[in-house]
């Protein structure tokens, strides 16, 4: 198997594993971090931007054939189930910096660069969710409430638990896995 089929082999299981996540149980509705972020993250520290916007987008993609889509219109599902999914694999422009350090030994700056991914990936992802929030979903907002306001408490803090939840991880695997992030099979960005 050539090292580009394997690469997107794991992709699509990373997308899998994702999905197979986001379908974990919510314990407060709309609050809930979504833990499918978790292996899109790693996955694209671990092989860069590139396959992990298709991961992600591979991730988006699965809640069609799911029908885990909530639908409002056409602009709306673009937003938050492709542009927001693709967003997740912005933590592959990390992908360089982390490995380099890694290799270095300096564990502490790679943590670093996973968490500066870790959060572009996040913060893109939940401004996407964001927008559609108030465009979309503003008419859901409690009387008197701005749907402004309505929908930065609603993905803020699914954005803030889902960042969270990943540092939690990468705490935890970054320095003591530190050759999970240096695959064998090397990508071209």
């Amino acid at each position: 198997m050539s090292k580009n089929s394997v690469i997107l082999v794991e992709a699509a299981l990373t997308a899998a594993l994702a999905m197979v996540l986001s379908l974990l149980p919510d314990f407060a509705s709309w609050f809930t971090p979504s833990f499918g972020a978790i292996p899109l993250i790693i996955f694209s520290l671990r092989r860069g931007a590139k396959y992990g916007i298709l991961s992600g987008l591979l991730w988006g993609l699965l809640h069609f054939l799911l029908a885990k889509v909530y639908y409002l219109s056409f602009s709306q599902v673009i937003l938050e189930y492709i542009l927001a999914f693709l967003c997740m694999g912005f933590a592959g422009f990390m992908q360089n910096p982390l490995q380099q350090a890694l290799k270095k030994g300096h564990k502490s700056k790679a943590l670093s660069y996973a968490i500066i991914g870790a959060f572009a990936a996040t913060f893109t992802r939940y401004v996407c969710h964001y927008i559609a929030g108030f465009i979309f979903w503003g008419s859901y907002a409690p009387k008197g409430m701005s749907p402004f306001w309505y929908s930065f408490t609603v993905n803020g803090s699914a954005g803030l638990f889902t960042f969270l939840v990943v540092i939690l991880v990468l705490l935890v695997l970054v320095p003591s896995q530190p050759k999970f992030f240096l695959p064998k099979t090397k990508t071209k960005s």
